[in-house]
């Protein structure tokens, strides 16, 4: 299904004269306070956060899952869904591929396709926590990490596998998350697990593509629950410095035990210039199954108060990051999902945005914490979402997507295109 400007102009046709005047009213109070507003609008325009190939299809529990009707039937039809949140947000003008779950048969056809729907492709993202067709080994005790040659040299070859792929399509970095671990003590070695890890890593990092990063995530526990490889910032920090200045710590946001100080993780690895990206989501109790914003926003808006601050002040010469949501939708549609997520996410980037850190640093040399407090806080609490509404209208994208998303009864289109009892690769 395209989405056409006509289309867009229709749904917004009727909040145009509403979002205008909510807009209007909130730049002129944030010009009084010295705001940059232009600037601010047009790096909500510039912003783009990349939508994993496998969040097309529907969710469901760890029990699970639950089809929508009309999922993705091929990576061709996951384009195309990309296409539609990128039409509506204006946002979503990435897309990041899981493999082997979406292979590119016809790597220019793809590439093409997503030239035409305005699409890049992000990071590229490698799978070791499954046996594949063909395989001789078993990732059951370990892949990168195995103390099993085969196991590994299988998992390397994968992740090589997996750059050639994302070379043809234009990618520039290699995610690798591991489920590399032990669920009972004595199960595995520590200090060897790690070592292999770091020599399979190297071994990866030294084919990688000289424009290419390598992009090492971690998670403190799941599926095993003994021990996990790459159980937190730190190992992953270390992992990384001990491949080279292209590897980096990407954070996941649902990858942590309840009440971590995320921000602070983020403003250290800013500062030792090795945070590579980010996956958004948010979780209550364990993992990443919900959608980004929907438990703690005000820990997003701190998070990206960092963000903002630590690539304004980049003395240690931190790359651009990768943005991606990874999310599981559990019981909405995928497509809606994905809506709010990026909906959250700038809301907490303009809220961000906001923040007088000159004022900020102020008030924290003369320990005045109160302030402190109140400068955050003002700025979170101020209703950004005009922000964003102006800004997607430079986009030529709608004022309200999950609105148009209804309107334009895109859902009901993709199951009658596609139909009923169809399933998406994936999770």
């Amino acid at each position: 299904m395209k989405i056409t400007s006509e289309n867009i102009q229709t749904v917004n046709q009727k909040r145009l004269t509403d979002a205008a005047a909510k807009h209007d009213a909130l730049a002129a109070d944030l010009e009084l306070a010295g705001k940059d507003v232009a600037g601010i609008l047009q790096k909500l325009t510039d912003y783009q956060v990349a939508i994993p190939s496998w969040a097309l299809g529907a969710g469901g529990t760890r029990f699970g899952r639950f089809s929508m009707g009309g999922e993705p039937r091929s990576l061709e039809e996951k384009l195309d869904d990309v296409g539609v949140l990128h039409a509506l947000t204006g946002s979503a003008g990435a897309v990041s591929l899981h493999i082997p779950w979406d292979i590119p048969t016809d790597p220019a056809g793809i590439r093409e396709q997503a030239d035409l729907l305005g699409v890049k492709f992000d990071a590229v993202n490698s799978n070791t926590f499954q046996d594949h067709d063909g395989q001789q080994s078993t990732y059951k005790y370990g892949s990168l990490s195995s103390n099993q040659k085969l196991a590994r040299d299988e998992a390397i070859a994968h992740n090589l596998e997996v750059i050639k792929y994302g070379d043809q399509l234009g990618s520039k970095a290699l995610t690798i998350w591991l489920a590399d671990g032990a669920s009972f003590p004595g199960q595995a070695n520590f200090r060897k697990s790690f070592k292999n890890t770091q020599h399979s890593l190297a071994e990866i990092y030294d084919q990688l593509p000289v424009d290419w990063n390598m992009l090492i995530e971690y998670k403190p526990y799941e599926p095993y629950f003994y021990s996990t490889v790459i159980q937190d910032w730190g190992t992953s920090l270390m992992l990384a410095e001990g491949c080279g200045e292209r590897a980096h710590t990407l954070v996941d946001l649902g990858h942590h035990l309840p009440n971590t100080n995320i921000e602070q993780i983020v403003a250290t690895l800013l500062m030792r210039g090795r945070l590579g990206g980010f996956h958004f989501n948010d979780s209550k109790y364990g993992d990443d199954d919900l959608t980004c914003g929907s438990i703690k926003p005000y820990q997003l808006f701190l998070i990206f108060n960092e963000l903002v601050y630590g690539m304004n002040n980049n003395t240690s010469g931190n790359p651009e990051l990768a943005w991606m949501i990874d999310a599981s939708h559990n019981v909405k549609d995928p497509l809606e999902d994905l809506i709010q997520s990026l909906e959250a996410i700038l809301i907490a980037y303009a809220q961000a945005l906001l923040v007088d850190h000159q004022q900020l640093a102020q008030a924290q040399e003369e320990n005045d914490v109160a302030l402190c407090q109140e400068i955050l806080q003002s700025a979170y609490r101020t209703d950004v979402r005009p922000l964003l509404w102006k800004s997607r209208l430079m986009a030529g994208a709608a004022i309200d997507p999950l609105a148009a998303y209804r309107e334009l009864k895109i859902r009901e289109t993709l199951i009658n295109d596609r139909g009923v009892n169809v399933s998406a690769t994936g999770l």
